[in-house]
């Protein structure tokens, strides 16, 4: 959720007389994030969300845009994509695609509490199930070929260490078990992915990480984030154990699911230490972007290889 093409109001005004929004009052760049162009945007008939995806292409956004559909369908806390006049869920803006979206109450916490951990557990098992009936299926493209091939255009950037502590968990990974329950993920529910109202969870936003995985690696992703200690690098077992009950109160994990886990943990681990050490040594251009720390990652990954 950065800003790296900028729209102007005319230019705003132009998309917007496709679809019966009223008219336009403001709109603000949101700052946050490290993949797409947001937009806040204000009208006549309240506030919604405008995207601008810089990488996905026009082809490859009906998948996303269609799962959110379904899953808000299906009692899944998410934004819907507001269709244009014509029935369109997706149009191009200053020569990028672009979609208008819902705009859901609630914010991002920063230092979330046992509660709040419960009901993201709870709303990522509910997303798990909804998605079963999801007819369409979207390969991971943060899996084990693109890990292998960043690992190499990194190569010469990483310091001797890091290098062999990527290389010897890219090897341990290559040799786990995935045949687990899957099905479709979001891949990326991370804090500022999660709006909450109070203790409760207001919506599940940026799917565009979402495709077909295990539900185990999903789960870690959020773990990894939600209950991490920021001054120290490793989990908060108190707030891990508090997502896992509200995982498991709607979805219990097959024994082989739980001896998964530790694994799942890792590969998460080495998924966003790998993209941010892409951004950090290779940053994208844009206003109000930010470039995030690669050695959170890399750090919880030693305190999972060390326990």
């Amino acid at each position: 959720m950065s800003v790296y093409t900028s729209v102007s109001t005319q230019d705003l005004q132009d998309f917007l007389s496709r679809y019966d929004l009223g008219e336009l009052i403001t709109h603000k760049g949101i700052a946050g994030g490290i993949t797409n162009t947001n937009y806040f945007v204000d009208t006549t008939h309240g506030r919604f969300v405008l995207t601008l995806f810089e990488t996905l292409q026009l082809e490859e956004l009906p998948f996303f845009l269609k799962l959110k559909e379904h899953l808000n369908r299906h009692a899944v806390a998410c934004p819907a994509p507001v269709a244009q006049k014509n029935g369109a869920l997706v149009d191009v803006l200053c020569g990028k695609p672009a979609a208008i979206i819902t705009c859901l109450n609630g914010a991002d916490v920063e230092h979330p509490n046992e509660r709040q951990c419960f009901a993201v557990g709870a709303m990522l098992a509910k997303m798990h199930l909804a998605g079963q009936s999801f007819p369409e299926r979207m390969d991971n493209p943060r899996g084990a070929a693109w890990r292998e091939a960043s690992a190499q255009r990194l190569a010469g950037c990483l310091s001797p260490q890091d290098a062999y502590l990527l290389n010897n968990e890219l090897a341990h990974l290559a040799a786990c078990d995935t045949d687990l329950p899957q099905g479709i993920i979001h891949a990326d529910l991370f804090r500022d992915n999660v709006l909450m109202y109070y203790d409760e969870v207001a919506g599940f936003i940026d799917f565009y990480y979402a495709c077909n995985g295990t539900f185990v690696y999903d789960i870690a992703i959020a773990v990894n984030d939600w209950a991490r200690q920021h001054d120290a690098y490793r989990l908060n077992a108190v707030l891990q154990a508090a997502m896992m009950a509200g995982y498991e109160s709607v979805r219990p994990l097959a024994d082989a699911e739980r001896a998964a886990l530790p694994d799942a943990h890792r590969a998460a681990a080495v998924r966003f230490w790998v993209s941010r050490l892409l951004d950090f040594h290779f940053p994208p251009e844009g206003e109000l972007t930010f470039t995030k720390d690669p050695n959170v990652f890399r750090d919880l990954l030693l305190s999972f290889r060390a326990a």
